[in-house]
């Protein structure tokens, strides 16, 4: 079997199988309540400690006092003579504040702080020197070893001191953060508390210069860097246009310009073939008519600005009109009408060749049409040759142009952010200002008396409970009859309290004392006899009644008393079983079968010189028997003149199986003290001899697993167990351990029984 947990086996002890949650809540309450009660003393013992290590606590530390000063990270920060920062502006959330806690308690500051007011000078920092560290230095001095503190030692104390005792911490949500310093001097606390204020504002502007002189001096080597490569672009551009002979004029390349006139020259010059050909073609249409009409009224636009053409139309039109009036007059073959109609002709024939040499001459203006016409088409074609070929380098060119220009804008960029930063060297404003200085505390922050108390007395309820409860879960022995039933599967037939040894107690004359007869005394064993109204003799008798029952299921009346351990009272339980038979009137022999140790002899017949083993060698058994002359109780003596190894054989020997035979026959009760379980094998080889065993346990004392381990190397034994004893308990403690007072003094007393 495990060793069951107190807390288990308390629930074990008090609780039914069942499921009920009320029934399970009302066991681990009678836990709590017993374990209140078991331990309160070692838990108040352990509180009252506490608090008065709490109270000198208070006594030996000095008091401090504690200054608080608080500033803002102001995000509506001053931008006078300021443009955007160099760095750029971080948005101020709850990361950076916290990361601004964390500045206000770097060693930094700590650092800065200790210089400016020269703490390392201050023992109240620095650690004052007491006499045994300047024997120590003076001593390592004189033989020549430099024990003193090094500046750096000094130093890296004080700071480990400075941030021991400053407190950073933000209120709230909001950018607001206090910064409180404690010191033994309420002025001095004061005066840290804004020197590190203080200092870290000066450890921000001071960071501003350093991170805007760094760009400033970065910025310098990129601008001239950038000047450089915008200077090489722009001159790439320049070398390219030489070398592909591009020209521009007007924001315009003049091959664009050259072939945008080309292209009017050509519209031109077609226009002017269709109308030089137009008027070729009118003319030669009027030559070819054969109408007389036709080339006198024909008309050509050269014509009507032609004086020849003009004047001859003129006389032709005088003439018809005057050969019209003649031949009207005098008829149409009149002289004068025919000499009038020969000079129309002739005036025809004129007009005729008038018209053919301006046909000739519109001729000729078509063929100087068409060659303009032609040259200028060929120019066209050859500057389009050489547009195409532009456009392809331009191509490059624009590549060129855009990191000329690209170049160009960062160098104009960086060249006004270095005239920035160059300014802002000159105003470094902070986001951070200090809005409450810390001012001279009134009275003491520390110690706290209600507070050194409270947690003292916390600590030490909490280290009582602790400790109480390890000392209950280290109780690994037997307190109440429902452990020995749950853990041992084993009914507890009686709980025998703790009494203890009566020399004054009246012994019982016997008349006329024979050589083996017992003299009682004030020992424990004849506490039945002397005391057979008390607590203890009433116990013992539920053990008889167990007994009782167990003759009368057939269990057999060959009782023997064991116990796991030796001293766990078992011989005295037996002792008193037997004289309780005894006097009750039942013939009743009680053996000493402890052969390694026998205490009971030494008890009760000290003087025998004779007992158990004569009697297996063959000896009358009725003239080694002690008696007690007035109860009647007959003692069997072991009486060991040498240590003898073969024990178990005698126990299991033939000779012992005939003597229990016979007294089996003799007596009415056959009672036997045997040897613990644990040291000795004796025990297991009587299980053929006793019919029922009494095992013993000493309450508090015998450990669970101890009893586990005998009983369960003694396998037949366990089978005939008639019952467990709980033997040495103290009643006043029972209740703690989930009795409820049911063993309470007053309610013995109503039937006349003792302590």
């Amino acid at each position: 079997m495990n060793v069951l947990p107190n807390l288990d086996r308390a629930v074990v002890a008090t609780v039914p199988a069942t499921t009920d949650p009320a029934a399970s809540s009302a066991a681990l309450l009678t836990y709590l309540v017993g374990f209140l009660q078991r331990q309160y003393r070692l838990i108040l013992a352990i509180i009252a400690g506490c608090l008065c290590l709490g109270l000198v606590y208070m006594i030996a530390t000095p008091s401090s006092y504690t200054a608080t000063a608080s500033l803002i990270i102001d995000t509506r920060k001053n931008q006078l003579f300021q443009q955007q920062s160099v760095l750029g502006d971080i948005p101020i959330d709850s990361a950076a504040v916290e990361s601004q806690v964390q500045i206000l308690k770097s060693e930094t500051i700590a650092l800065a702080v200790i210089r400016d007011l020269h703490l390392t000078e201050d023992p109240e920092f620095a650690g004052a020197k007491g006499i045994l560290t300047s024997l120590v230095e003076w001593g390592g001095w004189l033989f020549g070893s430099d024990t003193r503190r090094s500046e750096f030692d000094t130093l890296r104390r004080t700071a480990e001191s400075f941030a021991n005792r400053l407190t950073v911490r933000r209120v709230g949500l909001t950018y607001i953060i206090d910064i409180s310093f404690r010191s033994l001097s309420p002025d001095r606390a004061a005066q840290i508390a804004n020197a590190v204020a203080d200092a870290y504002v000066v450890d921000q502007l001071d960071a501003k210069y350093t991170a805007t002189k760094r760009a400033s001096a970065w910025l310098q080597d990129r601008i001239k860097e950038l000047r450089d490569q915008a200077s090489s672009a722009e001159r790439a551009v320049v070398a390219f246009k030489a070398a592909n002979n591009i020209v521009e004029s007007g924001g315009r390349l003049m091959n664009e310009q050259q072939l945008a006139e080309l292209n009017s020259e050509l519209v031109a010059a077609n226009s002017k073939v269709s109308d030089a050909k137009a008027r070729l073609d009118r003319i030669q249409a009027v030559l070819l008519s054969d109408t007389p009409d036709t080339t006198v009224d024909a008309t050509v636009t050269d014509t009507l600005n032609n004086q020849v053409v003009t004047k001859l139309r003129s006389q032709y039109l005088e003439l018809a009109t005057r050969e019209a009036d003649w031949s009207a007059r005098y008829g149409r073959n009149h002289l004068a009408a025919v000499n009038l109609r020969n000079q129309m002709q002739g005036i025809r024939v004129a007009i005729m060749d008038e018209l053919r040499r301006l046909a000739e001459t519109y001729k000729s203006d078509l063929e100087i049409a068409k060659q303009r016409q032609a040259s200028v088409e060929k120019q066209l074609s050859q500057t389009v040759s050489a547009s195409q070929a532009t456009n392809q380098a331009q191509v490059s060119l624009r590549d060129l142009e855009s990191s000329s220009q690209s170049y160009r804008a960062l160098y104009d960029n960086f060249l006004q952010r270095y005239m920035e930063s160059v300014q802002q060297q000159s105003f470094p404003i902070t986001e951070a200002r200090i809005i409450t200085q810390a001012s001279r505390p009134l009275k003491p922050s520390a110690p706290k008396l209600s507070f050194v108390l409270a947690i003292a007395g916390a600590a030490g309820m909490l280290l009582g409970l602790a400790v109480a409860r390890l000392r209950d879960l280290s109780d690994h022995v037997f307190r109440t009859t429902d452990e020995i039933e749950s853990i041992l599967n084993a009914d507890c037939v009686a709980i025998l309290p703790r009494i203890e040894p009566q020399r004054n107690a009246l012994q019982i004359a016997a008349a006329p004392r024979g050589p083996r007869t017992i003299e009682r005394d004030g020992s424990l064993y004849w506490h039945v006899v002397n005391e057979p109204f008390s607590r203890f003799t009433e116990s013992v008798r539920s053990i008889r009644i167990a007994a009782d029952l167990a003759i009368r299921s057939s269990s057999g009346k060959i009782i023997g008393f064991t116990s796991s351990l030796p001293n766990e009272g078992k011989s005295t339980v037996a002792t008193g079983f037997a004289e309780l038979l005894a006097l009750s009137g039942a013939r009743t022999i009680l053996i000493d079968g402890d052969l390694r140790n026998p205490s009971l002899t030494r008890g009760l017949a000290p003087n025998a010189e004779d007992g158990l083993m004569e009697v297996l060698s063959g000896r009358d058994l009725s003239q080694l028997v002690w008696k007690d002359p007035a109860s009647g109780l007959e003692f069997l003596p072991a009486v060991i003149g040498a240590r003898t190894a073969h024990t178990s054989e005698i126990l299991g020997s033939a000779a012992m199986k005939s003597l229990v035979d016979d007294l089996r026959k003799r007596y009415d009760y056959v009672v036997v003290d045997l040897s613990p379980l644990a040291p000795v094998v004796d025990v297991r080889t009587t299980t053929q001899l006793i019919d029922s065993y009494v095992f013993v346990v000493e309450w508090g004392r015998t450990k669970i697993d101890v009893v586990q381990h005998a009983l369960n190397v003694a396998s037949n034994l366990r089978e005939h167990i008639l019952g467990v004893v709980l033997n040495k308990a103290d009643l006043k403690q029972m209740s703690r351990y989930g009795y409820h007072g049911y063993y309470k003094n007053e309610y013995y007393r109503r039937y006349g029984y003792s302590e």
